[in-house]
């Protein structure tokens, strides 16, 4: 037995305890723990599978989160799994617990949401499972896609000399959020204020409502290239990088310069006085891509607008490396100041 609490090993390190165990007896499962999804024999093709849980009061406030948008996010981050594996989403299964609260009108605006995001991403609901709660909402989702064996991305595939990627830009969904809580305190002070939030409508709209990266998987299927690792930012772009590289036994060098912000989020970070590279690093829940690909690609990935460059894979005893614009060199280290996501 030990009294070690959770709290003093972290979301990874509990992962990890509760999965060391684990011994596959099953031929048909191909890949269990340790990826964005688990991969399942299904004769030419493999299904794959992934689920997530949100649960109120960690996850989300609905102070600021409309149920419409919380449903629509549910999905997205469970698609967006699928989508880093380089394979393509079909069906959801949905499990719901809500207090007595909740009204009739407030859960249709939850599967509102859900409803919509399955029909931009050509998704099926087909089932789930509903129960009482006295703490709140909490809505579980498990997806199920498909891949081509040959064309599966897992985290443990870069090489040496890999360029690093990026999709999109990193960073906006935690300052939308710190938005929010610095309003929510706003409001709890002085509940006839206003907030004017036009001005950071897009980091908001990345906090409350993602979108998964389908169009990059389209782009790798359009060039017919494929990533040689891959997982998806839903702790941090420090936290992701480092799962590729101990999955992959390797190093990595990335350069802050590099790495994409949007101009808004820039905008915010200097009003909320946090660093948008520091937010890119360990903010979390951009649902963006990130992906290792031979040098070879170089040519053929350099002019894609929705794609970064950031940096490349070295030998594992080089270390893990952020290289600053002062060109000091530090160690990265995965911080997760994001809503973090059991994967």
């Amino acid at each position: 037995m030990s009294e070690q609490k959770i709290s003093e090993i972290g979301e990874f390190g509990l992962i990890e305890y509760l999965t060391k165990n684990i011994k596959i007896k099953n031929k048909s499962t191909v890949f269990g723990v340790g990826d964005d999804a688990a991969v399942l024999e299904n004769n030419d093709s493999k299904i794959l599978i992934t689920t997530d849980i949100l649960t109120e009061g960690i996850h989300f406030d609905l102070t600021y989160t409309p149920l419409k948008h919380l449903g629509y996010k549910a999905v997205v981050a469970n698609l967006s799994d699928i989508y880093a594996m380089n394979g393509t989403p079909e069906q959801i299964t949905v499990s719901v617990a809500m207090s007595g609260k909740f009204t009739l009108d407030a859960i249709n605006e939850l599967y509102s949401g859900i409803y919509l995001a399955c029909d931009k991403y050509g998704v099926d609901v087909i089932g789930g499972d509903t129960s009482s709660s006295i703490t709140g909402l909490t809505i579980s989702i498990t997806a199920i896609g498909k891949a081509n064996p040959e064309d599966i991305v897992y985290r443990k595939g870069a090489k040496i000399n890999d360029l690093i990627c990026v999709s999109g830009d990193l960073g906006a969904a935690f300052l939308g959020l710190q938005v929010l809580e610095r309003e929510k305190k706003v409001f709890e002070v002085n509940p006839n204020s206003q907030p004017n939030l036009d001005q950071h409508s897009y980091i908001i709209e990345r906090q409350l409502k993602p979108e998964a990266r389908k169009d990059i998987i389209d782009i790798f299927k359009d060039k017919n290239i494929k990533p040689t690792s891959m997982i998806d930012i839903s702790d941090g772009l420090s936290s992701e990088l480092i799962h590729i590289c101990n999955n992959s036994n390797v190093g990595c060098t990335i350069y802050e310069e590099k790495i994409p912000t949007d101009h808004t989020a820039n905008v915010a970070g200097l009003e909320l006085n946090i660093s948008p590279v520091t937010s890119a690093l360990n903010g979390g829940e951009d649902y963006e891509l990130l992906f290792t690909m031979p040098l070879a690609e170089y040519e053929r990935l350099k002019d894609i607008n929705e794609i970064a460059i950031i940096g490349h894979i070295t030998d594992k005893s080089q270390g893990k490396n952020l290289v600053l614009r002062t060109e000091k060199v530090v160690e990265l280290t995965a911080q997760g100041w994001g809503n973090d996501n059991v994967e």
